[in-house]
């Protein structure tokens, strides 16, 4: 049974990572972004506050990405924007994909949006329809093999990787107008709730997807005030 929500959009990425202030680097001087927020906990990535974002959490390593893909981000320009980059790059299907520190495996496209935005996420799960049939019934759209939440998305691959136990994804999150009366929605239709999360800026209830998957459904308060 499908929950009662409409996402706004696909909120952010959270990895975990041994290589945070490298990767947090990495994705600031080469990638177009910049540090939004920095706890002792983890560190918030990305062009802007309300729009596609990277979650980097301090974690034992080293991580194993797993069903961890890659990420892919938007760019106007993608002769220029693979030019600007200090890594060696494979070119897979108009995409252009490169490692990053911490074993993070990225790519960029060519795209209409904001300059370095989150585009799409790439995780493998051992059987791709029901993985999609479960995502839809947490609230993503099914269009063109992708499941979307407005612009962005999140495409499956068939796989079953082992992250010995020490994944490199944490989670995905999806920003929602009103998180609160998620919690109980989403036993009352069979969903297992992992986490709940009351934040400065955030709330935040986490659940159980298909594959071992987190997805977290994030509200801003009023007052949302990151940069």
């Amino acid at each position: 049974m499908a929950l009662p929500l409409m996402p706004n959009s696909l909120d952010h990425v959270a990895l975990w990572t041994d290589e945070r202030d490298a990767l947090a680097a990495f994705l600031c001087d080469h990638l177009g972004m910049h540090e939004i927020e920095r706890t002792d906990a983890f560190t918030l990535v990305g062009v802007d506050a309300k729009l596609g974002k990277l979650t980097l959490f301090d974690a034992d390593g080293p991580r194993d990405p797993g069903a961890l893909e890659r990420v892919v981000l938007r760019v106007g320009d993608l002769e220029a924007a693979v030019a600007a980059l200090p890594v060696p790059v494979e070119r897979e299907n108009g995409a252009a994909l490169f490692d990053a520190p911490g074993g993070l495996r990225m790519g960029l496209v060519e795209a209409p949006g904001t300059e370095y935005d989150l585009d799409h996420v790439v995780i493998s799960v051992p059987d791709t329809d029901s993985a999609a049939e479960r995502l839809t019934e947490m609230g993503f759209d099914r269009s063109d093999g992708s499941l979307t939440v407005d612009d962005r998305a999140v495409r499956l691959e068939q796989g079953a990787a082992d992250d010995g136990g020490r994944p490199l994804l944490n989670h995905i999150a999806l920003l929602v107008d009103s998180a609160r009366g998620l919690e109980t929605e989403a036993e009352r239709h069979g969903f297992e709730v992992d986490d709940v999360k009351d934040a400065a800026n955030t709330f935040a209830v986490f659940l159980k997807g298909p594959a071992g998957l987190r997805v977290e459904y994030v509200e801003h308060k009023p007052g949302f005030a990151l940069v």
